[in-house]
C-alpha cells in the first residue's frame, strides 16, 4: 500500500501484529510510488530474525542500528511511532526510541507500508504532517 500523496515532514503513529518470522516495516520519502526499495526510500524496519539483528526491528535500515537489547515485535500488537523532519529521522516501537538517523537524500515522498514475508497487519496508520 502506497500513499496518493507525497510527504515532507511528518509523523506516522501506527498499530501492527507480526508473527516472529515477520519482514515488514514502513518506507518513507519514497521517490516514485512504483519503485519501492531502500534504494529510493528510507526503510523503518520490523524484522525480529533478521540475520543481522543491528538492522532488525526497530533500526532505519542502513542508516540507524539499534543497539542492544534488540526489541522483539512478533505474537502481539506493537505501536509504530515514526518522525521525519528535514534530515532527522526517528523510530520508536512500543514508545521506546529504538532508532535515529540523519540523512538528506530523500528530502520528501510518498509512504508506503511494506510486507516481505510472514503475517503483518496494520491498523490505525495515521499521518500527521509537520
Amino acid at each position: 500500500m502506497v500513499t496518493k500523496n507525497s510527504y515532507k515532514d511528518y509523523e506516522i503513529y501506527a498499530e501492527l501484529w507480526v508473527d516472529d518470522q515477520t519482514n515488514t516495516g514502513i518506507f518513507n520519502r519514497c521517490e516514485s510510488a512504483s519503485d519501492v526499495s531502500t534504494k529510493t526510500c528510507y526503510e523503518f524496519n520490523v524484522w525480529d530474525t533478521r540475520p543481522d539483528p543491528t538492522f532488525g526491528t526497530g533500526a532505519i535500515v542502513d542508516l540507524g542500528k539499534v543497539s542492544p537489547p534488540y526489541p522483539k515485535a512478533g505474537g502481539r500488537w506493537n505501536t509504530l511511532e515514526l518522525t521525519l523532519k528535514g534530515a532527522q529521522m526517528e523510530m520508536r516501537i512500543n514508545g521506546q526510541l529504538t532508532a535515529k538517523a540523519i540523512d538528506s537524500t530523500h528530502k520528501e515522498g510518498h509512504v508506503a507500508l511494506q510486507f516481505g514475508s510472514g503475517i503483518v497487519k496494520f491498523r490505525k496508520v495515521l499521518i500527521r504532517e509537520l
